[in-house]
């Protein structure tokens, strides 16, 4: 009888994303707090233009803050190519890594302050929904509209045309046109750079 040869073990029954060096070194050059919209979505708009800059991934990124007191919990960024995962965007990287640091997996749970998720641009359908779940309070945008996908090319998928009330029917406020100029400057860039646009099926 011929021995059955193992075919998984723990090297390859696991999955991970992690942020490149430079996103770590660049978030230890951060302030602790920042405190307004303006500044949160300032450091995530120049995330999302190192990102493609630097070719560790796609031109987006989003925070996880305290929305109150603008603390820093985490900024990722989108790591699709690098990672070889398709569901590594920046809302999943930064929502996974504010969980992963406070060691839950509701970032609404009782006795934790209130957290906001700040986004270069209105989430993907795929994000949207990881949105919903994550027990954030808050989203704050740099804008919603087909604006990205006319620039870049991406395809973000069905958006429920009732997101909004989505969000509040789930108690989360929202935050619309914070910077966006700034970030629709990153997405002009990115396309001006032929940056490669990973669609499903290359659609």
């Amino acid at each position: 009888m011929m021995e059955k040869k193992q075919r998984f073990d723990e090297q390859n029954t696991c999955f991970d994303v992690s942020l490149p060096a430079w996103a770590i070194a660049a978030l230890n050059d951060l302030p602790e707090y920042l405190s307004t919209h303006e500044e949160r979505m300032q450091a995530v708009i120049e995330f999302s233009r190192m990102n493609f800059q630097r070719k560790t991934g796609g031109p987006f990124a989003a925070g996880v803050f305290e929305r109150d007191s603008g603390r820093l919990v985490v900024i990722g960024v989108n790591r699709v190519l690098p990672c070889s995962c398709s569901s590594a965007h920046a809302e999943i990287t930064a929502l996974s890594l504010a969980q992963k640091l406070l060691g839950v997996y509701d970032l609404g749970a009782t006795g934790l302050p209130a957290h906001q998720l700040v986004v270069n641009w209105r989430p993907c359908s795929m994000c949207f929904g990881a949105v919903l779940w994550s027990g954030i309070r808050s989203l704050m945008l740099a804008g919603p509209g087909p604006d990205l996908e006319i620039i870049t090319g991406f395809d973000e998928g069905p958006i429920h045309p009732d997101w909004r009330s989505e969000l509040v029917q789930r108690g989360i406020e929202l935050q619309e046109n914070i910077l966006r100029d700034e970030a629709i400057e990153v997405f002009k860039e990115f396309s001006t750079s032929g940056g490669f646009v990973y669609n499903a099926r290359l659609g």
